[in-house]
């Protein structure tokens, strides 16, 4: 009656998981952005992360996927300040091309569908506004 492999191997924090790309490759793609904003310490966070990930491939055609630990760096806390971010997880949709931020309600983030439709809606809108 021993812990499982699985389990002494389960993710301890968020920043265990490996997700997506860096926020500055992403303002430089043309694609939008969803950024998850977190905490190594945040329980909800590190329970968000494999809805994120699942997300993240998905999507990964239409969306690059950024973690961004916002007290890890100066830089990482400024964008957290920048963002309003006031608790974590955070998630929003940015989108550098036109200047465009959307803020993901954290009632989604239990439910993946209701979470997709917010993601297919703000898909839409975007192809709309690159005329296609």
């Amino acid at each position: 009656a021993g812990v499982s492999i699985a389990a002494m191997n389960a993710p301890k924090h968020p920043s265990d998981y490996h997700i997506g790309i860096t926020y500055d490759a992403a303002l430089k793609s043309d694609k939008p952005m969803m950024i998850v904003f977190y905490a190594d310490w945040c329980s909800y966070c590190l329970k968000f992360m494999p809805k994120f990930k699942i997300l993240s491939t998905i999507y990964k055609d239409k969306l690059n996927f950024v973690m961004l630990n916002a007290e890890e760096t100066a830089q990482n806390t400024k964008l957290a300040q920048d963002y309003g971010v006031s608790g974590f997880p955070t998630v929003y949709i940015s989108d550098p091309k036109y200047d465009n931020r959307v803020l993901m309600p954290n009632v989604y983030y239990q439910d993946l569908g209701r979470f997709r439709v917010e993601i297919d809606r703000y898909i839409r809108i975007r192809k709309l506004l690159d005329g296609k």
